[in-house]
């Protein structure tokens, strides 16, 4: 089976999936999966993952090319409006996945336009990072690795002054989440303590796997958009080299455990999906010397995913879900279930792979 036999079947079950979804969560938005049956836990206003499911929509609309899917996805990224103005450096995830596959639709547009002004306006130039805030619960001033990826291009959207704050916010998440060579792995969430500084959170831990793709999807980014000293080019090229060699993106399982500390608990298919995407990324990064190396790990990636975590028609459950994501180990909170962003970043993966995707705008 060729390489496009086994990836356009793969992004067929999970597009037709989509369907089935819209259809189960209506005006809500899915979450996670039960594996025994498909079932959907929903949010009302999307939390921080609503982008993944307007994402998917697009990404059906742009391979059926239909009128109603196109403005079902639109519906749902409008939905997206009020986490323009919140509090959250997740609005990155939100509002940067939810709006830029919507490149025909100028409702999308306005909003991710918005949302990067908004970003921009929420840029700490003391603390060199727009804050994690308030709006998702806990402690507004707070660093975490799911706070850099989306807000770096978003952020980057909004002119000079944004491309500025993105670079900066990067560069703040670096200095305290980035491996070091030879050392133990940081804490991937920190908080600020005025009279102590930064202190490592406890949750999530150091080894979060899917904390280190989702750094390392954000340095895949900058290093797309690189175009101005202050981005500094050398320390993302160094600090890519880091994240794929320490933290075994290269070399590792395709599918890692949730926690690298931990190889017998739960896998996290959705840390496998976020990193195939920031492997193709960094495949396309001009003079890249690890790039046909990235191209490689990322197809053998997806491949492992859809063979092997991949739901198939004819079983007592809907055929298209990408199981074995874990939400929360420590919490035991859906941990080998279907995730809205593991979907996404898989068919993200599997469309850029057959050509359908430019991953230089997504």
């Amino acid at each position: 089976m060729t390489v496009t036999d086994w990836a356009e079947e793969a992004l067929g079950l999970l597009l037709r999936r989509v369907g089935e979804t819209a259809e189960q969560v209506g005006d809500r938005f899915p979450l996670y999966a039960d594996p025994a049956d498909g079932r959907w836990t929903t949010t009302g206003r999307g939390s921080w993952t609503g982008g993944f499911w307007a994402g998917l929509l697009w990404l059906r609309a742009a391979r059926t090319g239909g009128d109603e899917d196109r403005a079902a996805a639109a519906a749902v990224t409008s939905r997206l409006a009020p986490w323009g103005e919140a509090d959250t450096a997740a609005r990155g995830l939100i509002l940067w996945y939810g709006t830029a596959l919507a490149t025909r639709d100028a409702t999308a547009q306005a909003l991710r336009q918005r949302a990067a002004k908004a970003a921009v306006g929420a840029f700490d130039p003391e603390l060199g990072l727009v804050p994690w805030g308030s709006a998702l619960g806990g402690e507004r001033l707070r660093a975490r690795t799911d706070g850099v990826p989306g807000l770096v291009p978003l952020l980057a959207s909004a002119g000079p002054e944004g491309r500025e704050a993105a670079a900066r916010h990067l560069h703040r998440h670096l200095d305290l989440c980035l491996p070091r060579d030879g050392a133990e792995r940081p804490a991937p969430a920190w908080r600020l303590d005025r009279t102590h500084g930064w202190l490592a959170e406890a949750d999530p831990a150091p080894g979060w796997t899917r904390g280190e793709a989702w750094l390392l999807l954000a340095v895949a980014d900058a290093l797309l958009l690189a175009d101005t000293s202050s981005w500094r080019a050398a320390r993302l090229t160094g600090a890519a080299e880091l994240l794929l060699a320490d933290c075994a993106m290269l070399g590792g399982p395709l599918v890692p455990p949730t926690d690298a500390r931990h190889p017998d608990g739960p896998l996290d298919t959705s840390a496998a999906a976020v990193a195939a995407v920031a492997l193709l990324k960094l495949a396309l990064v001009p003079g890249a010397v690890w790039a046909t190396a990235c191209a490689a790990r990322a197809q053998a990636v997806l491949l492992r995913l859809t063979q092997d975590h991949l739901t198939r028609p004819g079983g007592t459950r809907p055929a298209g879900m990408l199981l074995d994501g874990c939400y929360d180990a420590p919490s035991g909170t859906a941990v080998r279930h279907e995730l809205v962003w593991g979907d996404f970043f898989l068919a993200l993966g599997l469309a850029a792979l057959l050509g359908r995707a430019d991953l230089r705008r997504v």
